[in-house]
C-alpha cells in the first residue's frame, strides 16, 4: 500500500500541515464540532510520525535526512499545540516553557554530540515523553475533560520530559567532559538519544 509513498513525504506532509491544525485549534470553540476536528486533526498528524517510521524501517529507506527530520515534525507539532493551548489558557505557561527548555537543551548536546561524529539512537524513555506530550495535547483538545484528568497527565508529561532530559545528558556526559576519547566512551556507554 506504501510501495510509492516516500516516508520523508510523510514527514514533510506532517509539517506543512501544523499551519492548517493551528487556526483550528484557535477558532474550535466558533465551532459546535471545532473541538472534534481539531482533535482528530492533530491525533492523525501525529499517527503519521509512526508511519513514517514503519515505511522508512519496511523498506529499508532509513536516510540521515529522516533521522533528523522525523524528531523535528515531531517537536514542531507538539510545540505549535502547546504555545496555543496556552494562548487558550488551557495549560500553565510554566509546563511549556519547561517542555521547551528541555527540548532545546537536548538538541544542543545533540549538535554537539554530532560534532564529535557520534549519531545516538532513540531511547524508550524520550519515546514514552513524545507519547505523553501527544497524550497531554489530546487530554486538554477534548472538550468536557475533567480538570483532574488534565492534571494528572500533565504531571506525568513534565516528569517524563525531566527524567529522559537527565537522562540524556547523564549517558552524553563523556562529551560535556570534553576527553580525548569522548566518542570512544560514549560508545562503550551504550548511551540513548531522548
Amino acid at each position: 500500500m506504501f510501495d510509492r509513498i516516500s516516508p520523508n513525504a510523510i514527514t514533510f506532509s506532517r509539517i506543512a500541515l501544523i499551519p492548517v491544525f493551528v487556526p483550528l485549534l484557535l477558532i474550535r470553540d466558533d465551532y459546535s464540532a471545532g473541538s472534534w476536528i481539531a482533535f482528530a486533526v492533530f491525533a492523525l498528524l501525529s499517527l503519521t510520525d509512526g508511519l513514517d517510521g514503519y515505511v522508512a524501517r519496511s523498506r529499508n529507506k532509513v536516510t540521515r535526512l529522516g533521522i533528523f527530520l522525523d524528531p523535528l515534525a515531531d517537536k514542531l507539532l507538539v510545540t505549535a499545540a502547546l504555545v496555543t493551548l496556552v494562548q487558550l489558557e488551557e495549560i500553565a505557561a510554566w509546563v511549556v516553557v519547561l517542555i521547551l527548555s528541555r527540548e532545546f537543551a537536548v538538541t544542543g548536546l545533540r549538535l554537539i554530540s554530532a560534532s564529535e561524529g557520534i549519531v545516538i539512537a532513540a531511547h524508550w524513555l524520550g519515546k514514552l515523553k513524545t507519547v505523553a506530550q501527544i497524550a497531554l495535547v489530546l487530554v486538554l483538545i477534548i472538550p468536557g475533560t475533567p480538570e483532574w484528568v488534565g492534571t494528572v497527565v500533565t504531571a506525568i508529561t513534565v516528569l517524563l520530559t525531566i527524567g529522559s532530559g537527565a537522562e540524556y545528558f547523564w549517558k552524553a556526559r563523556f562529551v560535556l567532559r570534553e576527553t580525548p576519547h569522548a566518542a570512544e566512551e560514549l560508545a562503550s556507554d551504550h548511551p540513548q538519544q531522548v
